[in-house]
């Protein structure tokens, strides 16, 4: 007889037994810090065991693809290259899309603005000749970056992105800074807003969805933030579930607006739910 599957209301959450691609968030979802979080292992492994396929979709996107499986091989956490998919990746696939030609100035880290320049994406260091501004998730950043980034924005006609709109990340003494914050601070100086290309847009769950042929309904969207990684899955017309080892509370599930499929206080609990 099948066990009763139900998540942390009490929702009956079976029909995640017939999902086949996960897609996760990996800060305060999978890992904080360097430390895996309970159930990500077993997880992992019951999807494969399934025939399914798991993706790391994240807004992150201070580290390249090399980066994470860097840090996925210290960890201990199951990978490849195909495993991930950063708003790195889809913010250079958007400035291919829609600036090809023009020139980009960064503010990022040095392995965002390298994996910008390693597929063809014109970034320059002259912000006199730029056409476009991106920022990202800047965890080397400084005040003279800072600053550089407003004077081009306040003194140009050049169009304003950024890669994330996160406003916090997960950590071990609990939360740093993100792009959204980053981007805040340089709105409140200049009045500029950017448009904001990974998640909750849908690009990122579409994309992988048709590079792998799966369905929404085969597609199944993981993570901890409410206007991000939940608010994607929402956009992109698939199920979304929220776990409860990072930024979300269920206090703000309760009062906002944003409403996930389900939720689990974390991934263990997914995995017990769908072991018989």
């Amino acid at each position: 007889m099948m066990k009763d599957f139900r998540d942390f209301f009490g929702i009956d959450a079976g029909r995640l037994k017939g999902k086949k691609l996960w897609l996760f968030d990996l800060d305060g979802t999978v890992y904080v810090d360097d430390s895996l979080l309970p159930g990500a292992l077993e997880l992992l492994k019951y999807i494969t065991d399934n025939d399914g396929r798991y993706v790391f979709i994240t807004n992150n996107s201070s580290r390249s693809v090399n980066d994470y499986l860097k840090k996925a091989e210290r960890i201990g956490l199951p990978a490849k290259e195909d495993s991930f998919y950063t708003s790195a990746q889809a913010t250079a696939l958007y400035l291919r899309e829609n600036y090809d030609g023009k020139k980009i100035y960064c503010q990022g880290t040095r392995s965002f603005v390298a994996g910008l320049k390693a597929v063809g994406v014109d970034v320059t260091e002259n912000a006199e000749k730029a056409d476009v501004v991106v920022v990202g998730f800047d965890t080397e950043m400084t005040m003279e970056k800072l600053c550089r980034t407003c004077e081009i924005l306040q003194t140009q006609d050049v169009v304003f992105l950024a890669t994330n709109p996160d406003l916090a990340c997960p950590v071990s003494y609990g939360f740093m800074p993100d792009c959204g914050s980053i981007c805040a601070m340089i709105k409140n100086a200049t009045g500029r807003e950017p448009f904001f290309i990974g998640k909750p847009e849908p690009v990122m769950v579409e994309s992988v969805m048709k590079k792998y042929g799966f369905t929404r309904a085969e597609t199944v969207v993981v993570g901890d933030r409410l206007y991000t990684d939940i608010l994607s899955g929402i956009n992109a017309k698939v199920d979304a579930v929220c776990v409860l080892t990072g930024e979300a509370t269920v206090g703000m599930i309760n009062d906002g607006d944003i409403k996930p499929d389900l939720t689990f206080d974390n991934l263990m609990k997914v995995y017990e739910g769908l072991v018989d």
